[in-house]
């Protein structure tokens, strides 16, 4: 590899993506003390929200003795079985004839939630595992729904090692939905599965009170950061920092426009900064015109407004109160003082959608902080 030393050699052009372990770790071990003394489990589907699943399942596996994992399809599990070799690993979309193999190397724990999978695994068991069932409360996405239930055996409701269901609504604290789904849940509990271990909340019903915490949580979101109980402050930490090089800067005469389509004019003369990110990194397009990027500037943080639209490989921002900025500084996205929850409000969308998007994309240099 070769050392560039000479001034000119401070070019960079690739933006980077940090992930903060030892933050991730902090974040799970409060989530655990709030949720008390339910059992906590780590979502880690999606490649762990695009933030890599194998680094967030073992650092929370050998840093939080997290022996708990839930994961969307068993590709996905089978990812993680290696980092979390004593840990049970759930899959939410369940088992059938492209995936059996897998649960059967890994011992991976199918979710349930038709009669049709049920069949599936009563004639397709593995021996060892006891699947968990999903049960239909007021989501309406996967589950068992009363009529269904109904028509399940004694020995068939003998074949669960747990039961869980899904909230629509817990991020509002005070929607009529989560009694609803609540009462619902128990009451399936008392009449099909009574003293089995159950699960209804994933990080925002955590935040609901002890009754929906049952006996274990699915955290998820929270830990990565994100304000899922938007009715209260946020004690998750931060745990991602996305920043860009500036590859030019230039002088914005009166009149000029910038960006496709034309869509700002300066009124006054302006200095830019074309720096290294757009949407074919994640960032979100709505941010054009009204997104901010943030430079380091005597020891704090200047702020500089997106201008014109967001492109595909490039943003444009004004930088005119930005003193001494340089070719080959970085521009900050999301940092500690302007998180995921910040960028998602000024982009219209949601904190998931941003993360999901962002840490799945190849084109960043990926760091992870841990001590």
């Amino acid at each position: 590899m070769r050392f560039f030393t000479r001034p000119e050699s401070q070019i960079f052009t690739q933006p980077i993506l940090q992930i903060d372990l030892d933050k991730l770790v902090a974040n799970y071990k409060t989530l655990c003390q709030i949720i008390a003394p339910a059992t906590p489990s780590a979502v880690v589907k999606d490649d762990a929200y695009g933030l890599g699943a194998p680094e967030v399942a073992r650092a929370l596996y050998e840093n939080a003795d997290c022996r708990n994992f839930w994961v969307a399809h068993a590709l996905e599990g089978a990812r993680i079985a290696e980092f979390v070799p004593e840990a049970n690993i759930f899959v939410l979309q369940g088992i059938g004839v492209d995936s059996w193999n897998l649960f059967e190397e890994y011992h991976l724990i199918p979710v349930i939630g038709s009669p049709q999978m049920l069949a599936f695994w009563k004639n397709n068991p593995i021996e060892g595992i006891n699947p968990v069932i999903q049960v239909e409360t007021g989501l309406n996405r996967l589950g068992f729904r009363p009529e269904e239930l109904k028509k399940l055996s004694k020995n068939d409701l003998k074949t669960f090692g747990m039961v869980m269901s899904h909230l629509s609504c817990a991020d509002e604290k005070d929607h009529f939905m989560n009694a609803h789904q609540l009462e619902n849940f128990t009451s399936i509990r008392e009449k099909y599965f009574p003293g089995l271990p159950a699960s209804l909340s994933a990080s925002d019903g955590a935040f609901l009170g002890e009754d929906f915490c049952c006996d274990m949580v699915r955290l998820g979101a929270a830990m990565y950061g994100i304000n899922t109980a938007p009715y209260r402050l946020n004690q998750m930490q931060n745990i991602i920092t996305v920043k860009a090089p500036v590859l030019q800067i230039a002088d914005l005469q009166k009149g000029e426009f910038v960006g496709y389509s034309a869509t700002y004019r300066a009124a006054s003369k302006r200095k830019i900064a074309i720096v290294s990110i757009g949407y074919g990194d994640g960032m979100p397009r709505s941010l054009s015109n009204v997104g901010k990027v943030f430079f380091k500037q005597k020891g704090k943080m200047g702020e500089a407004r997106i201008i014109g639209r967001v492109s595909m490989d490039n943003i444009i921002c004004d930088v005119t109160d930005i003193e001494g900025l340089k070719i080959g500084d970085f521009g900050f996205m999301i940092f500690d003082e302007y998180t995921l929850d910040d960028i998602a409000r000024d982009s219209a969308t949601i904190s998931y959608e941003v993360l999901s998007r962002l840490g799945k994309n190849t084109r960043f240099k990926r760091e992870y902080l841990a001590k």
